[in-house]
């Protein structure tokens, strides 16, 4: 990297030696066999007993699933710093084979026989054991899968044989994606590093050509690779939603997410018509803003002319961050600077790392919180954005855990992003608020054209993501890649308008191809959920006053204990109501185009 693209982050990497000391650490091997004999000891003791004995058994699965997080986040994290390395690769499967084979065998049997207990026998217990009743909403959790479970036998064998499932495909997949190259300008990019170009490049050409360079890069092989690992968990899928009843392919995810049919259903209609809409809008002012006509799908985030396309400098970035979340709250700003600290963050933009970016939270051994940010800074706005919003979701992590411990912390996907998405406001709202001080209209025009940006990204893109989805799940048949190509562009369509009215589509009919989270089927509209959720939640902040923030920490560290109805009922909210969602919208989306346009009128 030339120095004249640093920007501090290069230097900013984990310190995992809160878990192992490397991959030759004998803990880590000690570790791994304490588990196979924790989970045949804890079959021995507990198989049948749970009637009985359910508060001492809780009590020792979740020591099982605490060291669990600690042999699992190690080699999860470090495999993120480098998809290449074989070393490690082996002793991921080495790990997860055992882990497979003594789970498979001796911990099946907890969950259906937990959920086969009689409402009687679990009122007795809850009144018998402290740690019963303090996991009532956990048990009731469990209870929810009872209609869609096998036998004790069959899901034994499931488990045993996750390993070369799905997954394996997901994994290998990762590891083809990070050797990607794309040839560009002379030099051989990442995908991040392309997409970074495509994203933020000042120039409308060279994001058009580097647009071309990743759709080609992605074609061949890679796409039919791509076809096929979407196939095997589709294929895969499809049978075990067979075999379990699942009346269609996102039940599972639905019933995961606590949250009913319907209201899945409510908020794609409502994004699909009021979001579109608004999308479209958008982007008419946005090509104006770009003095252009129609825009090309590479210009979909391009950045305004009078934006500040400076390298924002990583100190800088967590500085303003950090500065966000102190004018919120205090505690979360505490909780941030302690991850600094314990070098609980990576932001290093390197070949091979994972791309995007994630946060891992966890409950240790001890009952001990750690959560760990991966982030790859490259200095743009939209860096500094991510960056809020996985520090979001770390404090999220980090007060659910200690709140509820190993097995409870855990928030639904579709809420998982309300910490994310407020610290992205947050973030937004104080930087704004610092611009509007000096009066510099033109930059805050910039910054809320980038806020749309995103919002758009995380409700409309995901969304059409989730129809793309569920076309594929609902495939008969093997779906080629002109196939796949043909289903992408459709969804495009139906939610941007049709070639030529706000886009042109050239060089984009392969994109579906890099989207990893297709691979845990139904998980993307958890970010429209969850960035629409917010932004109700975030309007009620000067109704509610000082009490606001007591809340919104009592919601953090609810983690899975509570669905979105119960979580938002202390703040008037209800997302059963048929107008929830076509209200987060207005209060998202309608709001800040508005301000857009006026904005544009004011200054052009």
């Amino acid at each position: 990297m030339s120095e004249d693209k640093r920007t501090g982050a290069e230097e900013v990497r984990w310190d995992l030696s809160c878990l192992y000391n490397g991959l030759d650490d004998p803990q880590l091997d000690a570790d791994v066999a304490a588990l196979v004999a924790m989970a045949a000891n804890f079959k021995a003791a507990y198989k049948g007993n749970l009637a009985s004995q359910l508060g001492p058994a809780i009590s020792s699965y979740s020591e099982i699933v605490m060291l669990n997080y600690k042999v699992s986040a190690y080699l999860e994290l470090r495999s993120s710093l480098d998809k290449h390395d074989d070393a490690v690769k082996a002793k991921i499967a080495e790990v997860q084979s055992a882990q497979a084979a003594a789970f498979g065998e001796h911990l099946e049997f907890f969950t259906i026989e937990l959920v086969s207990l009689s409402e009687e026998t679990v009122a007795s217990l809850c009144a018998k054991y402290y740690l019963v009743e303090n996991h009532l909403p956990w048990i009731k959790m469990q209870r929810l899968d009872k209609p869609h479970m096998l036998s004790e036998e069959v899901e034994s064998a499931l488990s045993k044989r996750d390993q070369f499932g799905s997954d394996s495909w997901s994994e290998f997949y990762g590891e083809v994606e990070a050797e990607l190259r794309f040839p560009f300008a002379g030099e051989e990019k990442t995908l991040e590093e392309i997409t970074h170009v495509v994203n933020h490049h000042e120039d409308a050409e060279t994001r058009a050509a580097a647009l071309k360079a990743l759709n080609d890069g992605l074609k061949g092989p890679f796409a039919k690779y791509a076809a096929r690992t979407l196939y095997e968990i589709a294929g895969a899928k499809a049978v075990e939603d067979r075999e379990r009843k699942c009346p269609h392919p996102m039940t599972a995810r639905n019933l995961e997410n606590m949250i009913p049919d319907a209201v899945v259903e409510a908020l794609h209609t409502a994004v699909v018509t009021n979001g579109a809409l608004l999308a479209k809008r958008y982007y008419r002012l946005k090509a104006a803003l770009l003095d252009m006509r129609t825009l090309r799908w590479s210009d979909r985030n391009a950045p305004l002319p009078l934006e500040d396309t400076r390298l924002i400098p990583w100190n800088e970035a967590l500085a303003t961050v950090l500065a966000a979340y102190e004018s919120f709250s205090p505690d979360l700003a505490a909780l941030i600077r302690e991850s600094v600290r314990a070098k609980r963050i990576d932001a290093s933009a390197v070949p091979g790392k994972a791309s995007g970016a994630f946060n891992y939270s966890v409950v240790l051994p001890g009952y001990k919180a750690a959560s760990f940010t991966l982030v790859n800074y490259l200095g743009s706005a939209r860096d500094v954005s991510t960056l809020a919003h996985e520090l979001g979701h770390s404090i999220h992590g980090l007060l659910a855990a200690n709140a509820q411990g190993p097995l409870m912390f855990e928030a639904p996907i579709a809420y998982a992003e309300t910490a994310s998405i407020f610290g992205e406001m947050t973030t937004f709202k104080y930087m704004k608020e610092s611009l509007a001080r000096g009066w510099n209209k033109s930059a805050v025009l910039a910054l809320i054209v980038d806020k749309v940006d995103n919002i758009i990204n995380s409700v409309v893109r995901q969304i059409g993501f989730s129809n793309f989805e569920r076309r594929l799940h609902g495939a008969k048949t093997r779906l080629s890649v002109s196939e796949l190509n043909a289903i992408w562009m459709e969804t495009v369509r139906e939610l941007y308008g049709e070639d030529g009215e706000v886009f042109t589509y050239e060089d984009m009919d392969h994109l579906w191809a890099y989207i990893g989270h297709f691979h845990s089927p139904f998980y993307v509209y958890g970010y429209a959920c969850g960035e629409l959720l917010t932004h109700c939640l975030y309007a009620q902040r000067e109704r509610l006053g000082k009490d606001f923030e007591r809340k919104y920490l009592q919601l953090l560290r609810a983690g899975g204990t509570k669905n979105a109805l119960e979580l938002l009922a202390p703040f008037g909210l209800d997302p059963t109501n048929p107008d929830f969602w076509t209200e987060g919208i207005s209060l998202s989306l309608g709001a800040l185009v508005e301000k857009a346009e006026e904005l544009a009128v004011e200054l052009y």
